[in-house]
């Protein structure tokens, strides 16, 4: 069964490139752009996995993830962070609101994809 993952990038040209990587390597992928749209999108979709930008309009990409992770329904998705925020402050951050993982831009595709693959595994 195919595993589906929520992307969530408001920048389109990233969302495009994200969006045929994934589909490419056999994922159902689906896309947002603002932070309220992903938890819309989490409720109805119950997405495998969430990639998840930082800084994003209407509720930035921490609040997600915090929300997602405060939710007893959501709270064992898997969340990636992938930001430009490399401090360690923003990583600190991450690691608070919960993020499985935490990943900086300009990011490896193929790096990405293991990430994926080891926290949500391929067609298990």
């Amino acid at each position: 069964m195919q595993k589906k993952v929520l992307i969530v990038e408001d920048e389109e040209s990233l969302l495009k490139l994200e969006s045929i990587l994934l589909t490419t390597k056999g994922y159902l992928v689906q896309g947002v752009t603002n932070g309220l749209a992903a938890l819309e999108a989490v409720n109805e979709e119950n997405p495998d996995l969430v990639l998840l930008d930082v800084m994003l309009p209407k509720m930035d990409g921490f609040e997600v993830c915090k929300r997602l992770k405060s939710d007893p329904v959501t709270r064992e998705i898997p969340v990636i962070l992938l930001t430009a925020k490399k401090t360690p402050e923003d990583l600190a951050r991450g690691e608070d609101v919960g993020a499985d993982h935490y990943i900086t831009k300009p990011f490896k595709s193929a790096m990405v994809l293991d990430i994926i693959e080891q926290l949500v595994g391929k067609n298990r």
